[in-house]
């Protein structure tokens, strides 16, 4: 649950708690669940912790300082900070404390010169989740859901686009079969497309023209494309030595496209 990160989008990760349940598809190789067995990490019953009955495990308050570290050293810089909230939890999980959640809520106001990306799969929660001053969105906070096939996709992104914020994304990792995104990218700041890593080739293969596909639709739209990395599976990927297929200078040229958003929505 590292505070720095290889992730190419964000700066640092920081996860307000620990756990979470599969819920479809893009979690049957979870990462966080295998590192989390790794490292022997349970809850305060002995359960693994993305076992369906157990506790979330909130972190130290050691740890829940860093980010005002973050936010003076991005202030005194004059840059944003990026931050991946949370990358071994879900801050929209039913199962966690709302007490927490909270918690979580006044840190983000309090660090200002964060951006905190968050990443849910269960979009349906966040209207509910969200703080009583929301409004049109947080300036600092991204808003995205992980849209791993078209079934998803299709469930999830409508949930989504119900909530006003100042930037919303997809994440279309892992990238299990050919998408069409094209009815919501008018609505849509950015997409991230990955395959899927960590269980060698194991994982499920991302064919290059989904890809592709992907990106002719974010560029028709006008929107920001970012490709993160091409999965452990690299049999369709010629030339691809790396473990993750993370390094760009490995892909095809045309797909060396890894954008941020150059706008920010003003308003639901």
């Amino acid at each position: 649950m590292g505070m720095t990160t290889r992730i190419a989008w964000c700066d640092s990760t920081f996860n307000p708690w620990l756990g979470c349940m599969r819920v479809s598809p893009a979690c049957d190789h979870c990462y966080a669940a295998a590192l989390s067995w790794r490292t022997g990490r349970r809850d305060h019953h002995g359960l693994d912790l993305w076992e369906p009955r157990a506790l979330r495990v909130r972190t130290s308050p050691d740890y829940w300082r860093a980010p005002l570290c973050w936010n003076r050293d991005a202030q005194a810089a004059g840059r944003r900070h990026r931050v991946f909230c949370a990358s071994m939890a879900d801050v929209f999980d039913n199962r966690a404390p709302s007490a927490w959640r909270a918690d979580l809520w006044e840190l983000i106001r309090a660090t200002p010169a964060l951006d905190w990306f968050c990443l849910t799969k269960r979009p349906q929660n966040i209207a509910g989740m969200l703080p009583s001053d929301w409004g049109v969105g947080w300036a600092n906070v991204w808003l995205g859901t992980t849209t791993e096939n078209q079934i998803e996709a299709t469930r999830r992104i409508p949930h989504l686009l119900a909530v006003p914020a100042t930037v919303r994304f997809l994440s279309v990792e892992p990238m299990l079969e050919a998408i069409d995104l094209s009815p919501w990218l008018d609505e849509l700041d950015w997409l991230i497309v990955g395959g899927e890593s960590g269980v060698g080739n194991g994982s499920r293969p991302m064919h290059p023209d989904w890809a592709r596909d992907l990106r002719n639709q974010v560029r028709a739209a006008g929107r920001a494309f970012f490709l993160k990395q091409v999965g452990s599976n690299r049999t369709l990927w010629p030339g691809v030595k790396h473990r993750k297929g993370e390094n760009p200078i490995e892909w095809p040229s045309d797909l060396r496209i890894q954008e941020l958003p150059r706008r920010s929505r003003p308003s639901g």
